[in-house]
């Protein structure tokens, strides 16, 4: 098997398809949820939360919605 002209971790020119994917499309409305909550929960502590602690968060509060939107 022959790998000449193939350079690793260089996208397919076809992965259009991939960015359009509904897991895609719903992995980064999440993180945008996220993001919010992780501003909501840094201000309201008066400091940055940090990410982890706010991914955290928004999973054992929203989260449960999130899968239900997910379902529908």
């Amino acid at each position: 098997m022959s790998t000449e002209g193939c350079e690793p971790n260089k996208p397919v020119a076809n992965d259009d398809w991939i960015k359009k994917s509904r897991l895609v499309s719903h992995w980064r409305a999440i993180k945008h949820e996220i993001e919010l909550h992780k501003w909501y929960e840094s201000e309201r502590a008066g400091h940055d939360i940090g990410w982890d602690k706010a991914a955290a968060s928004w999973q054992m509060h929203y989260g449960h919605l999130a899968e239900e939107d997910k379902r529908t």
